[in-house]
This record gives structure tokens, C-alpha cells and sequence, in this order.
């Protein structure tokens, strides 16, 4: 099973993709979606959206793993990182792969052992479990790979999981709103 893991954000979204054969995981590719913070939010969010599709169609995982939205003092931060991850959710809802979502802490506990790892602790597990010569970089990368390791981990305890985002049946336009197709639609 081929498992991609996304970690968004709105400069650098990582994305590690993580083979896993029995017990045997081994890294396929990694690296980030980097945008320029000078860049209006809206084409940020196209580039990390067609990123992402890149490099599903490239690869064609069987399942995604996103890191899911944690709690911030920073609003504004927030509603970003929301937005970013809401580009790569739809990215994955395009190319039809299933979508499964993992807490930061569970992410680490996953390929460290303890929730609350700090990066470079993840860094050093990631390079352990996939047998690298150093630690994946930039951090972003490293925990993309250590969500697609928490994907493999999660199917290998519990079988089945059920995807957040299910693949899409096939292609299907989009429906019209505003008023004028709500009276049509009457």
C-alpha cells in the first residue's frame, strides 16, 4: 500500500510518500509545496492545490494521511492552516484517493512513542523507520512521512479504516446555487 502524508501549511505544505510492504516502509518521495508569503492567499492556496494533485497523479497513492487542525492562540494562523488543509483535502477528493486525518499527538506517538516528540525526535524516528541515511528536511517532509507511518500503523492495528474524505464515484459537475437555480431547481 502506497500512502501519501500531507502536512499543510500556508508556506511549506510537506509531502511524504510512504511504501509499506508487510511490515517493510520504505520513503518513495518526499519534499515540500513551498509558496511565497508575498503571494495574495488565494493563488498560495492554487499552488499548494495543484502541488498536491502533481504529485498524487505522479504517484497514485491508495490513501492519503493529513494532519488534522489543532488548537491555536493565533486566529488568523488558524483559519490558514484550515484553508491549506481544505486545498489538499480537495485535491485528494479530485484524484479520488481517500482521505484519513491523524492529531498532531497521535502523529508522533505513532513513530516515537510519546505524543508530545519534539521535530527533532520525529526527524530521527522517521530516518529510523525507513531506513534513511539522515533525517528527512525540512521538517515539513519529515512529518509528512511520519503521517503516512501513522496511516500504515493505524491499517496494520485496526484493518479497515473508514477515510474522512471517501474516494469520489466519478466525475460529476458541479450544482449551480444563487438564486436563480434555487427557483429552477423548485
Amino acid at each position: 500500500m502506497l500512502v501519501l502524508g500531507i502536512d499543510p501549511g500556508s508556506t511549506a505544505t510537506g509531502y511524504g510518500l510512504v511504501r509499506g510492504e508487510g511490515t517493510r516502509l520504505t520513503a518513495v518521495d518526499f519534499g515540500i509545496i513551498a509558496t511565497r508569503s508575498g503571494l495574495p492567499f488565494p493563488r498560495r492556496l492554487r499552488q499548494i492545490f495543484e502541488g498536491l494533485r502533481a504529485v498524487m497523479a505522479s504517484h497514485r497513492p491508495d490513501a492519503a494521511a493529513v494532519e488534522g487542525l489543532f488548537f491555536s492562540r493565533n486566529v488568523q494562523s488558524a483559519f490558514k492552516l484550515g484553508q491549506a488543509q481544505g486545498a489538499a483535502l480537495l485535491a485528494a477528493a479530485l484524484e479520488g484517493v481517500p482521505v484519513f486525518e491523524y492529531a498532531p499527538r497521535q502523529v508522533k506517538g505513532a513513530v516515537s512513542g510519546f505524543g508530545a516528540a519534539e521535530k527533532a525526535q520525529v526527524q530521527a524516528m522517521v530516518k529510523a523507520i525507513l531506513g534513511l541515511g539522515e533525517p528527512p528536511r525540512p521538517a515539513d517532509a519529515a512529518d509528512a512521512l511520519a503521517l503516512a507511518i501513522c496511516h500504515h500503523h493505524a491499517c496494520a492495528a485496526r484493518g479497515r479504516l473508514t477515510p474522512v474524505v471517501p474516494p469520489a464515484p466519478g466525475p460529476r459537475p458541479p450544482a449551480p446555487i444563487g438564486p436563480r437555480a434555487r427557483a429552477r431547481a423548485r
